[in-house]
């Protein structure tokens, strides 16, 4: 993953002068120090120069980088909103009001729990918004030069949708520290939901009350809530109730 605080930071730079952002197709940068140093990109501390360990940017086109930049913007939002839903999803499981309290255990258990009738309606419901992203962002390919282009005015992440106006009446400045916040925000995200998702494969228990197991009783007490919880009926119930008793265990240890 190249560390750059997105080309959006510097195409609305450009839009605040030219009131348009337009990228070069053909031209190319032999890494990922020269195109920060043509300000395609814009290294971010302790990486001022940009870092790509992967050479993804080696003899990169300009619009291959406005690619990168969008694609990583996207993953961001997705991570961010994954994120939330593995946390809220986990402490709302076993209500009433959601399936019926039917869906319960780890987050990474939940989606063979859904009825098929709400991932259907959830597929329309991406369907919708990703055929007015590619209306959006996206060349026709059949009239591109080739395939996967986005359009020469087009902002990487910039779909014109604020249905709270929360950008209304703002300047250039405060609108592009909330992108380059955005985009931080999104990297930490999706560094968090892998970790998230790795956890629970391996231990096959809620997030919130193993890590607090874990903080409480150390490996120990973890290990004995899995072989206790794992593959229960109510899995997070199971691993609540273990993680009050070695709540109270720890107190009464303290006294």
């Amino acid at each position: 993953m190249s560390c750059v605080c997105s080309m959006n930071i510097v195409a609305a730079a450009k839009v605040a002068v030219t009131g348009k952002t337009k990228s070069t197709a053909g031209k190319k940068y032999a890494d990922i120090k020269a195109a920060t140093q043509a300000g395609i990109v814009a290294g971010c501390a302790p990486f001022p120069e940009g870092v790509d360990f992967f050479g993804f940017y080696n003899g990169i086109d300009e619009k291959e980088a406005q690619r990168y930049a969008d694609v990583e913007i996207t993953h961001g939002r997705i991570a961010m909103l994954a994120s939330l839903g593995f946390l809220v999803g986990e402490q709302v499981e076993g209500s009433a009001f959601l399936f019926d309290a039917n869906i319960t255990g780890p987050a990474i258990d939940h989606f063979q729990q859904v009825p098929g009738t709400f991932w259907g309606l959830l597929g329309a419901v991406i369907f919708t918004i990703e055929a007015n992203r590619v209306q959006t962002a996206w060349q026709n390919p059949f009239e591109a030069d080739k395939l996967f282009l986005l359009k020469d005015d087009y902002t990487p992440g910039d779909y014109n949708f604020d249905p709270l106006k929360l950008s209304a009446g703002k300047d250039d400045v405060w609108l592009n520290d909330m992108k380059l916040k955005e985009v931080n925000n999104g990297r930490v995200a999706m560094v968090a939901i892998s970790g998230m998702v790795a956890q629970e494969l391996v231990n096959g228990l809620n997030l919130i009350p193993a890590d607090e197991v874990l903080e409480m009783g150390k490996a120990g007490a973890l290990e004995a809530m899995e072989a206790q919880c794992t593959g229960a009926t109510n899995e997070a119930a199971c691993a609540k109730a273990f993680e009050a008793a070695e709540r109270a265990a720890v107190f009464a240890a303290n006294m």
